[in-house]
């Protein structure tokens, strides 16, 4: 495991996303926020910037962390690394970031941006380091790890709203993926964070 961890350890770009991700949400409009909910009147109640390049620049970043996270679960899931029970769980989570990836989209595309692409799987398969997973506690470490930067970047949104609407959207997102890293965590057999207010730090 520790081998797995150092590998982890030295796959910069996901955690130089995520850092990109956490320093820039500060920007990010309440029209965002409201469009990514789903809630277009409430977007239209806030302004529809003329500028919304800079939401857009973010949503994108967060658009590549949920296609980063879709395409772990799919080096996990056809590894065959994965027991039956624990395969279930992970396409299970898979499926829940396939739906904040289709959210995502389909608010950069309603503020007229352009969706970052996905990337081959060849290409997450090298950037994760996906030649070194060896067993089901390597896969759930992986996953682990990215679903705890998923959880840290999406709460790092909610102190820019105002309206409590809003940072429930945002903190709705980072419900889905705080649930996903407890169960991996559990499956590990690790302990849960030992004191309170443990993540968004």
């Amino acid at each position: 495991m520790s081998s797995v961890v150092q590998t982890l350890r030295d796959t910069t770009s996901s955690v130089a996303s995520r850092r990109s991700f956490m320093g820039r949400t500060g920007t990010l409009s309440a029209v965002a926020v409201a469009l990514l909910a789903g809630q277009d009147a409430m977007a239209a109640s806030h302004g529809m910037s003329a500028d919304m390049s800079k939401d857009v620049g973010i949503l994108n970043v967060a658009l590549g962390l949920e296609h980063e996270a879709i395409n772990a679960y799919q080096l996990g899931a056809g590894s065959g690394l994965l027991q039956k029970g624990v395969l279930d769980v992970a396409v299970r989570f898979q499926a829940d970031h396939k739906a904040h990836r289709d959210a995502l989209i389909a608010t950069i595309q309603k503020m007229g941006g352009t969706p970052v692409m996905e990337k081959k799987l060849e290409d997450y398969a090298t950037a994760l380091k996906a030649d070194t997973l060896r067993n089901q506690t390597d896969v759930l470490d992986l996953a682990a790890r990215l679903e705890l930067g998923a959880i840290n970047a999406y709460l790092g949104v909610i102190p820019a709203f105002g309206s409590k609407d809003l940072a429930k959207v945002a903190a709705r997102l980072a419900a889905d993926e705080t649930m996903h890293y407890t169960a991996l965590t559990s499956t590990l057999g690790r302990p849960l964070p030992a004191g309170a207010l443990s993540f968004g730090a």
